[in-house]
């Protein structure tokens, strides 16, 4: 705590005064009585999550319009906010932001707000006030998407829904390229921004490359790697609802081009039976985007054998020359243990592996320097012989 980390984990907890119910505000002290912080008390190992370290900051409007001010400010001294080539970004990244359990994504005129700690379901309706006072004239609705990140234990029982406004337009812009966002049904807050780096990155390698996009979700490497000039693109997704996305995306951006297929199945049934290394058929730039193996360390082992299969099919079918961007977004697995399993994978298939960039979330998930944990994303560019 005098270090700043924003968790008070139960363990710590010598004993609670009064019956705050979860999702209030408490105030956190030594066991001698000297203040430490305010904060949004939750059930589970993590038992609180700290919103301020100043025992003057009251958490009211004006705390929540100057969170969100501060977040924004950030977004637009970085490019972002503002950007004539981009209008989806993550204005709010939870501990990265100050706001432990929130997180804030931009589209165009609507901002999707997701709450992973009750406390920041309760105050749902003052971040929607802050938001739309900070954002004046930037968006125009406000989407609640909650049901699938609330703690179960919780009995939360209120759906998504509007806060503000409710948007006609589903289309977003990234680099110059648009998209459709499905913040209603869709995973997360309709896309994964976290990537859009990454994805600029893949485009100057796709030119005259035979690419596959596994875990494509609604396309976004697909459409870069088009961009990029690519031979041929196929996306692979296991829902078929994120494969339908996936081509209009693609023809949001380049209707009738023939270059694109896409393919509702199993990530590893369709690498178990795509072309090999040795027919010119094969693919020699490879996408594995995977969703998070595992979503807490109890899941640790499990998901770095997913890792290690996953990589190690990858390796055995690339064409030689081959560039593999591969990923991880499991916060339990760091990236040393990440990379040793795309390495283990490595060695099994026996062939001469170079490291090319070593890849991270962009500057709009932002990691507060006093939480490390908030390293997520992890990749590896890999070109393969």
């Amino acid at each position: 705590m005098r270090r700043f980390h924003p968790w008070v984990f139960s363990g710590a907890i010598h004993h609670i005064e009064g019956q705050p119910a979860e999702g209030d505000v408490v105030r956190v002290v030594t066991s001698e009585g000297a203040f430490l912080a305010w904060g949004h008390v939750q059930i589970g190992s993590i038992a609180v999550r700290v919103l301020t370290f100043r025992e003057d900051e009251a958490i009211d409007a004006a705390f929540w319009r100057h969170r969100l001010r501060v977040a924004y400010d950030v977004r637009r001294s970085i490019g972002l906010a503002g950007s004539d080539h981009t209008n989806s970004y993550r204005l709010v990244h939870g501990e990265g932001d100050d706001l432990p359990g929130l997180i804030i994504d931009v589209y165009g005129s609507t901002a999707v707000v997701q709450a992973h700690s009750v406390g920041m379901h309760v105050s749902r309706f003052d971040i929607a006030d802050a938001l739309a006072e900070v954002l004046d004239g930037v968006i125009d609705n406000i989407y609640y998407k909650s049901e699938t990140t609330l703690p179960y234990k919780a009995g939360i029982r209120d759906g998504d829904g509007y806060l503000r406004g409710g948007a006609a337009d589903d289309i977003a812009l990234e680099n110059g390229l648009r998209f459709h966002v499905d913040w209603m049904g869709g995973q997360k807050t309709g896309f994964f921004v976290d990537q859009r780096d990454n994805r600029a990155l893949l485009e100057t390698y796709a030119r005259w490359r035979r690419v596959l996009n596994m875990f494509c979700y609604t396309g976004g490497f697909s459409f870069y790697a088009m961009r990029g000039g690519a031979a041929i693109v196929h996306s692979v997704d296991s829902s078929a609802r994120a494969i339908d996305i996936t081509r209009s995306n693609v023809a949001l951006n380049f209707p009738d081009d023939p270059r694109h297929t896409a393919f509702a199945e199993d990530a590893f049934k369709f690498l178990d039976t795509m072309p090999g290394a040795d027919d010119p058929d094969g693919y020699d730039l490879i996408i594995l985007d995977p969703p998070a193996f595992a979503k807490h360390r109890d899941a640790l082992h499990n998901a770095l054998q997913g890792y290690r299969r996953l990589n190690a099919k990858a390796f055995q079918k690339i064409r030689p020359g081959g560039i593999l961007f591969t990923f991880s977004c499991s916060q339990a697995v760091n990236k040393d243990q990440f990379r040793t399993a795309v390495f283990t994978a490595a060695a099994q298939s026996a062939r001469s592996v170079r490291i090319l960039h070593q890849l991270h979330q962009p500057a709009d998930h932002p990691i507060n320097i006093y939480h490390p944990e908030g390293e997520y994303l992890k990749g590896l560019v890999l070109y393969v012989e």
